[in-house]
Formats: C-alpha cells, sequence, structure tokens
C-alpha cells in the first residue's frame, strides 16, 4: 500500500522540449506555419525599425548596412507626420472609429453568443453560426459593391426606395456625416460572427451545474443569462477587450480603403493614419516615414495595452492578461 501511495505522489520528471515535440509532433506541424510566419514577418523585422530614424537609402538593403553605414536624421522622419495639418484629424477619427468598433462589435457579439446559447434545436444554431460566420470569409472589395449596390446614387437600393417614398435621392458617397455610422455597421456584419464563437466557446465550457442548481433555486433563463453566463465569461471579454486596444491606434486599412478609397469628400470622418500614410507614400515614395509613424503606433499600442492591463489587474484580476 506504501508502495502504491509513494508511486501515485512521486513527482513527475520534467518533459524536455525534444520529447514533447516527438510526443505531440502532430500539434507542432499544425503550429510551424504560424511560428514561421511570426518569426520572418515580426522578429526578423525588429532591426528594419531603425530606418524610422534614418534616411532612407536603397542601397542599404541589409541589416548590416543599415546599422552601420545609416544616414541617421534623428526624429526627422517623425516631423512628416505631428507637423502636418491633417494630423489631428486623422488621429482623432483612427481612435474615435475604433472605440467605436470595440464598443458596439463586443456589445453585438456577446448579445449574439448569448442568445445562441438559449436556442435548443441544434440544427437551427448550426445554420445560424454558419450564416454568420460566412461575412467574415468576405473579402472588403467584395463588401465594397455590395455598399455600392445599396448606396450608389443613380440604382443604388437606398435611393430607389427615397424615390418610391417621394423624396430626393441622396449622394451619399458625399456625406461625410453618416459614414461613421455605415462602417461601423459594416463592420459589426463581417465580423460580430467570428467574435461571437469566440464567446460561444467560453460559454460552452463553463460548468453546466451552476445553471442546474440557479434553476432548482427558481431562476428563470434571463436571470440565469444575466446573473450566471455573463460574469462568467466576463474574463474573456476584459481579454478581448485589452487585445483590441492593442491596436487601437491602427485603422482597418483594408476596410477604409476598400469602402472609401481616394474619395476626398469623406476624409473629414474616414480618413485614419493608415490611409493617411499609405497617400504620403505613393506621393513622396520615403519608407522611412512611413516606417517612423508604424513605430508610433505600436508603441501607443503597447502603452494601451500595458495601461488597460494594469487597470484590469488592480480592479479585475481575473481579466488580465499577465
Amino acid at each position: 500500500m506504501s508502495q502504491a501511495i509513494k508511486k501515485v505522489t512521486k513527482p513527475q520528471k520534467r518533459v524536455s522540449f525534444l520529447s514533447d515535440i516527438k510526443r505531440n509532433n502532430f500539434s507542432y506541424m499544425i503550429a510551424l506555419p504560424a511560428i514561421i510566419y511570426m518569426f520572418i514577418f515580426s522578429y526578423m523585422a525588429y532591426p528594419y525599425l531603425l530606418l524610422a530614424f534614418q534616411r532612407y537609402d536603397y542601397r542599404n538593403n541589409t541589416i548590416k548596412d543599415i546599422i552601420f553605414h545609416g544616414n541617421w536624421v534623428g526624429l526627422d522622419n517623425f516631423k512628416f507626420f505631428f507637423s502636418s495639418q491633417n494630423v489631428f484629424r486623422v488621429t482623432y477619427n483612427t481612435l474615435f472609429l475604433n472605440i467605436l468598433f470595440i464598443i458596439t462589435g463586443t456589445v453585438m457579439s456577446v448579445l449574439l453568443a448569448l442568445l445562441l446559447n438559449e436556442l435548443r434545436c441544434k440544427w437551427f444554431i448550426k445554420s445560424t453560426q454558419s450564416i454568420m460566420l460566412f461575412p467574415n470569409y468576405i473579402s472588403w472589395i467584395m463588401v465594397s459593391y455590395i455598399l455600392l449596390s445599396l448606396f450608389s446614387t443613380e440604382y443604388g437600393i437606398a435611393n430607389q426606395m427615397l424615390t418610391a417614398l417621394g423624396k430626393n435621392p441622396v449622394n451619399w458617397y458625399a456625406e461625410p456625416k453618416i459614414w461613421p455610422a455605415i462602417l461601423v455597421i459594416m463592420r459589426i456584419w463581417k465580423g460580430a460572427g467570428m467574435n461571437a464563437i469566440i464567446y460561444l466557446a467560453a460559454i460552452t465550457g463553463m460548468d453546466s451545474s451552476l445553471n442546474e442548481a440557479a434553476a432548482i433555486d427558481g431562476a428563470n433563463r434571463f436571470q440565469i443569462m444575466t446573473k450566471i453566463t455573463l460574469p462568467l465569461i466576463t474574463p474573456t471579454i476584459v481579454v478581448m477587450t485589452l487585445l483590441s486596444l492593442g491596436k487601437i491606434m491602427y485603422g482597418d486599412f483594408g476596410m477604409i480603403y476598400a469602402l472609401v478609397g481616394d474619395n476626398g469628400l469623406l476624409y473629414s470622418t474616414t480618413d485614419i493614419i493608415d490611409t493617411y500614410v499609405f497617400r504620403a507614400l505613393r506621393q513622396v515614395g520615403d519608407v522611412s516615414q512611413s516606417t517612423a509613424i508604424g513605430l508610433f503606433q505600436s508603441v501607443i499600442g503597447f502603452v494601451m495595452v500595458y495601461g488597460s492591463n494594469w487597470l484590469a489587474r488592480k480592479f479585475y484580476p481575473d481579466g488580465a492578461l499577465y
């Protein structure tokens, strides 16, 4: 009996990295493409951040040349952005749109997950999940054509409905005030379904005995959803929000440029840092200036994640990233 207890309580040996690869080789093979991608396009790109403090020279195309033969100019590349008359506009638009995306996207995704969790018809749940996920795999270029069919001045569905009601058609692509709402709606339509699956997976991993105990105590389904399910997935919501805050200075370039493009009439509410730098890069062709702005966005994102995580760890430890 004592020998059996010793066998049970005997501490397990530490598994080496190579032996763990042999044991879980299939899992490592699945993760290998993502690891290679991150290594090449993230870690190997770090030395090129030095271009933000240099005047770009296409002849310095190696890391050695950039470090030892670069034309250092200090913070001059950052002046390109911060001395521009549009710096306030594009910064405000980037922050404003991203805050709208985070708030509305989180609310809609959590609401969809809670509603799907309350359904009991399995075939309907699977069909609904497939329909919700489908927009996520449509490119923003295709979405722009869908949007054009809705808001085209001459043949758009929206103007045809206005004409049928006896009202004058609207040139939607010349009305900047309505475009933040349009962008938010399209962002929710395209991405809320994917995020809802994440929250639904968190709900599925909950202990079902809590719901059963609450039902025995007389709680209805709405009370179970708001008093048990929602608090239990709050750590997941906080973590997802913290990750979103890390990109708050990065606008969704693919969405904005596909839906708005170079329409100067909409710049007052839709022009973000990414599209502004892209246009400047096309016109000026200075890689160092775009690298400087990218570094600025990354630093702000790091500060936002670190500060938000500090607040979460102080007031809600279960939702902190680290």
